[in-house]
Parts: structure tokens; sequence; C-alpha cells
């Protein structure tokens, strides 16, 4: 594949996106009320979706056309990621619509992190660290999956309000701790590949220290949602958020040091840290703090 068509692809995939936005900007507007967390909560889900399929449609195009699109499974993961982010960013696709492209989504990827796996383990040393420094990122496809449970809870959640107590209380808590451990994954990735380059750059520890605190506190006030953890959880969260958008200025400095910079970004791009990958911390945080939305409803509501 050319550069030229390299571009024309990105430029198809960066189209599906605006399309979706420019579908949501046309809709007509919701009319005011009270703020209710669940639709707030929803609505969070829905950008987290949006953020994490929007970084899987440039990460994955880029890493698997370095990989020549070797298997025609690889186109998937990309066009699948494009559907679910238009689909996220419009905010008003039909049930039906939003419930096949994200169910599709979460298969897709589901199947992605077996791909991934095999392609680790079918290299000549199986499951070792120089296979995990260098083959497939063993998480990567995760962040489609995920993409597509978010999307499909942001369908569905805010009929989950008129639930019994107890049972709302148990969502919450349950998204509390799935989002906890998808951070952590995402930060035990993101700790091979710093490894890898040998944390030659002190900012390179920031994401496998203060991702995992926000993953420690999330989890905790799921557990036991006070006003303290869920204010220290909220502040860790948004610490993750701002470091998401921070990984992408490292990323293209990175980039920029290696030899012809971005005048070489046809090679450049490729041989440098991934510049699309650090906005999933973002995407993550964002849910992060929809799911402290629900557990501060059901405190101060039930104490």
């Amino acid at each position: 594949m050319s550069n030229t068509a390299m571009l024309a692809v990105g430029a198809g995939l960066l189209a599906v996106g605006l399309a979706g936005l420019a579908w949501r900007r046309r809709a007509a507007p919701l009319p005011r009320h009270a703020p209710d967390p669940w639709r707030l909560c929803a609505r969070d889900l829905n950008r987290s979706a949006a953020m994490l399929a929007a970084s899987v449609v440039a990460d994955s195009a880029l890493e698997h056309f370095r990989g020549n699109y070797e298997n025609r499974a690889m186109y998937v993961a990309p066009v699948t990621a494009a559907a679910a982010m238009a689909v996220a960013l419009s905010g008003r696709a039909p049930r039906e619509l939003a419930t096949a492209v994200f169910g599709a989504s979460f298969v897709i990827g589901a199947a992605g992190l077996g791909f991934h796996a095999y392609n680790i383990t079918k290299r000549p040393g199986g499951l070792s660290w120089q296979n995990l420094f260098y083959a497939a990122p063993f998480a990567a496809p995760g962040a489609l999956a995920l993409a597509g449970l978010l999307g499909l809870g942001a369908a569905h959640l805010p009929r989950i309000r008129f639930a019994a107590p107890l049972k709302r209380k148990q969502l919450a808590a349950a998204l509390a701790w799935t989002m906890s451990a998808s951070l952590m994954v995402t930060a035990s990735e993101v700790w091979v590949l710093h490894f890898r380059g040998a944390f030659h750059d002190p900012f390179m520890v920031l994401p496998v220290t203060v991702v995992p605190a926000a993953a420690g506190a999330l989890a905790l006030a799921g557990a036991r949602p006070n006003e303290r953890n869920l204010r220290l959880a909220r502040w860790l969260l948004n610490v993750t958020s701002l470091l998401g958008f921070a990984g992408v200025g490292f990323h293209a400095y990175g980039v920029s040091r290696n030899m012809g910079g971005f005048k070489n970004w046809s090679q450049m791009l490729f041989q440098g840290p991934p510049l699309p990958a650090p906005p999933s911390f973002t995407g993550l945080a964002i849910a992060g703090l929809g799911a402290l939305s629900l557990l501060r409803d059901n405190e101060v509501r039930h104490g």
C-alpha cells in the first residue's frame, strides 16, 4: 500500500467520524431538565466509547499497515472501530443500530485478544518477555471490546435508573470495578512497552504510577463509596484524563527525535511511540468518572 493510499484510507476513516459528529449536531436538542446522574453517566460512557474507538481506528490502522495486512482479518478492527466511533459520536443512533454496532465491536475486540495472544505464543520461545515486547500488543484489542461494552451500556443505562435500589447500587459498583480493572490492564501494557524503552524519559513513569493509583482509588470507591473515597478517585481520574492528552505530546516528541523526525513521517510514525495510544487513558477515565456519578447518587439517596 502506497503512502497516497494510506492517506486516503486515513481520510476515509476520519470522514466517518466527522459524519457521526455532524449527525449529532443536526439532532434536535433535548429539553432542559434537572441533571439525571444516570443520563449523565450514559453520556460519559458514550464519550468514552467514542474516545476508545477513535484510538483503535488510528492505532490499528497504523499497526496493521506495518504488518502489511498479512491476514485479511486485520482490516476488520479499524473498520469496526470507525463504525463504533461514528455511532458513539452521533449520540442519537437508533437503539437497534447502536446495539448491532457496539455488539459487533465487543465480539470482534474479544476475538482480537485471541488473535494477538496467538501471535505472541506462535513465535519461537512462546510466551516470553521478548515476544511480549515485540509481538502484537497483548491488550490492544481489548480497547475495541471495551468500546463496544461501554456503548451498549450507554444505550441501555437510562432505563436501569428505575430498577430497585440494590440493583442500581450493584451496577454502579460493577461499573467502577470494571473500569478499575481496565485501567490496570492498560497500565500493564504500557509498563511492558516503556520497560522496553528502558524508561529513558522520567515522564514514562507517570502512566505506570498515576494510572494504577487511579484504578485502586476507583475500586475502593466502588467498595466503599464515601465522600473521601469518591473525592480521591475523582481527582486521580481527572489527572489520568489529562495524562492521556499529555501523552500524545510526549509521543510526538519521541517521533520527532528519531532520524528524520516528522519530515520522514512515513517511516517514523511506525518506528516511534504510537501517537494514538495515550488517549485511551482519557477514554477510560471518562467512563470511571461516570461510574463515580452513579456511586455518589446512590450514596446521597440511600447512604
